[in-house]
């Protein structure tokens, strides 16, 4: 069983938490994780920036295997114990998929080591082209996918070359964007996905839907952390660096 857990900031104006109502009536997160629950290997929990510890106390990192994280504007009331505990949990083998504008999450920020700026305007026609049709993340989806409307996201995009790019993004502006990044850090992986504005349709789009069931898949550990784990949890940077160990580097 992987055990996903679903981030969500939830800080919108009334009038756009309305149009976000109207969109998704389950809610958002509720929704991804709807369908991600159709498979049965896969357990959910959707957690939200207003919980203690941001919803992510040890207890629920603890038990995450993945983690989608939808971040919206309120990037900088994450608090930075918070942040590095989920990039270092990433290190360790969790699963880190963030979504649309958590491209400039903290804890993506910390992992990658850049600013994660990119160019943007209102929604605008979107063609996503697989152009990595090999990739776990790729399989079962046509070489290109329409989004009849979808907010912009442009180059330049401020990020480490990917490892693996398997989707890039079409805009009738002309514009284009790496929108499918993937990223291996430490024992973790990273998989960033630019579709999903809150007031449009994409996490209604079965395509997009498949597409983050297999990135689940796809950066959910090959076994339980625990095993895999060989930093133990109580040694910090200074006492792995005075061990000769290797120091995780942001």
């Amino acid at each position: 069983m992987i055990r996903v857990t679903v981030w969500y900031e939830n800080m919108f104006h009334p009038q756009t938490q309305a149009a976000v109502k109207a969109m998704y009536p389950l809610g958002l997160p509720q929704t991804i994780a709807a369908f991600l629950e159709r498979d049965p290997q896969v357990a959910v929990r959707v957690v939200t920036m207003d919980q203690p510890a941001c919803g992510l106390p040890d207890e629920v990192l603890d038990e995450t295997d993945v983690l989608l994280w939808w971040s919206h504007s309120g990037y900088d009331l994450v608090p930075d114990e918070v942040a590095r505990k989920v990039a270092d949990r990433v290190l360790k083998g969790m699963g880190f998929i963030p979504l649309h504008s958590a491209h400039y999450a903290k804890p993506l920020r910390l992992l990658l080591g850049t600013s994660c700026t990119l160019r943007w305007r209102e929604a605008d026609y979107e063609r996503l082209w697989c152009v990595m049709p090999s990739h776990p993340i790729a399989a079962g989806l046509p070489v290109c996918i329409e989004l009849p409307e979808e907010e912009m996201y442009g180059e330049f995009f401020d990020i480490p070359q990917p490892d693996e790019l398997v989707f890039t993004g079409w805009f009738r502006g002309g514009e284009l964007f790496r929108s499918g990044c993937c990223w291996y850090r430490g024992m973790g992986k990273v998989f960033y996905f630019q579709p999903g504005h809150e007031t449009h349709a994409a996490y209604h789009n079965p395509y997009v839907q498949q597409i983050l069931l297999n990135a689940v898949h796809w950066a959910a550990p090959t076994a339980r952390r625990e095993q895999l784990f060989f930093l133990h949890d109580d040694l910090g940077t200074d006492e792995l660096a005075r061990q000769g160990r290797p120091v995780p580097q942001y």
